[in-house]
């Protein structure tokens, strides 16, 4: 990607955001937004972004989660997303862009899980998520390709929720910071200097040093050991999820949701014939940071029959790409941790979205860019994200992570 400097041009910053991609290119241009009239570097270790997940990820949003909070936090970004070019001024360059709502299917096959969605939905329809519930008679109605003696019960929404264009977000997001005269910088961060309950300082890879007013962590998976620069433990950390796109033989006829199915694995539209399926294996343990090795038996052991044993129509299909990515997964609760540090004040974090950060980043953008400019926020409150939970033990527990 273009636009990056080799190194920084003013010794200090008013805020240095560790990591380039979406969640800091998003809190970089809200800071545009909001009349931010301080200096502001981006330092990414990796300006091609070849194995960040804003570039792996499979690019969807739903509003299908267990908390209101998350359902907020999806619906703008929903509203964001397809207001793009008002949202960038009405500037010509960018592209109106759509959600492709063939939507999400969770489907279930016992009555623990079954009240598991009937719960969600519950909390979906009170925030203005049009999820519907779907018993087997009426999944087997609506997508009469699929097996479903085992299910008990699905859910189902088509509003707002599917495929958007993540790529051309973030490029926007990049393009718009830096055209505002926020710096983006190739390099990576090696250390911060703390001193007086403050990060006074940004040690760099290349031998530079900046100092800082406040620091935003959204270095991705490498969220725990930029934390641990400045002394502080977040349980974040890489696992590995895998991804395919197929060929059918026989294609459906008729979009396909986002189906995950009791197995684990879950599959969906892309178009002409063509589909993504992904899941990861039984056993899923912390990864290297650099480790995206494909595991070549899990196709053929577990996602495969998976999908195939759902739709029979994927008994015969061709693999025509592959790829592995990674999750900041959070060990704790799978949510967010987000706000400052309770005793490093301007330090604050970005992490751990576990999956759903490209569809979180318009909101937590914001959110981080309102805490940076006024120490609270004006829009959606995310304080149920902060670091005292994690502190404290307290899982803020999602129960619809994917």
């Amino acid at each position: 990607m273009q636009g990056f400097q080799m190194e920084p041009k003013h010794a200090r910053y008013d805020v240095v955001i560790i990591g380039g991609a979406i969640m800091g290119s998003s809190t970089a241009w809200w800071l545009t937004q909001m009349g931010f009239a301080g200096r502001v570097l981006v330092v990414e270790r990796d300006p091609t972004y070849e194995q960040a997940a804003t570039t792996l990820s499979f690019s969807c949003i739903r509003q299908q989660f267990s908390t209101e909070l998350n359902i907020r936090i999806s619906q703008f970004g929903a509203d964001f997303v397809q207001s793009l070019r008002a949202r960038m001024g009405g500037d010509d360059r960018v592209p109106e862009l759509k959600i492709q709502n063939f939507g999400y299917l969770y489907l279930a096959d016992s009555e623990d899980f079954a009240n598991v969605l009937r719960a969600n939905q519950k909390v979906q329809a009170a925030a203005g998520a049009g999820t519907r519930l779907l018993a087997r008679d009426q999944i087997a109605e609506e997508f009469p390709f699929m097996m479903v003696d085992d299910l008990v019960l699905g859910s189902l929404n088509t509003k707002d929720e599917g495929y958007f264009d993540g790529s051309t977000v973030f490029d926007w997001f990049h393009r718009k910071a830096r055209e505002a005269g926020v710096e983006y910088v190739s390099d990576e961060v090696v250390g911060l200097d703390v001193s007086g309950g403050q990060v006074t300082g940004v040690r760099l890879k290349s031998g530079r040093s900046v100092s800082c007013g406040t620091v935003v962590n959204a270095s991705g998976t490498r969220g725990a050991k930029v934390a641990a620069m400045a002394g502080i433990e977040i349980p974040i950390e890489p696992r590995k999820r895998f991804n395919w796109v197929i060929q059918a033989e026989t294609p459906l006829d008729r979009p396909l949701p986002l189906t995950i199915d009791p197995s684990g694995v879950f599959v969906r539209e892309v178009g002409g014939g063509t589909y993504m399926a992904g899941g990861h294996a039984d056993v899923d343990p912390a990864v290297a940071f650099d480790d995206f090795a494909m595991d070549q038996d899990l196709w053929m052991d577990k996602i495969w029959p998976g999908i195939a044993t759902r739709i029979p129509a994927f008994e015969t299909v061709k693999v025509i790409s592959e790829w592995a990515g990674q999750y900041d997964y959070n060990c704790l609760d799978q949510n967010a941790i987000t706000g400052p540090h309770p005793e490093i004040g301007n330090f604050l974090f970005l992490n751990g979205f576990s999956g759903h950060g490209l569809q979180q980043s318009p909101a937590m953008g914001r959110a981080t860019a309102e805490w940076i400019l006024h120490g609270g926020y004006r829009t959606l409150d995310m304080s149920e994200f902060h670091y005292e939970r994690i502190a404290e033990g307290r899982a803020l527990v999602e129960g619809a992570i994917i």
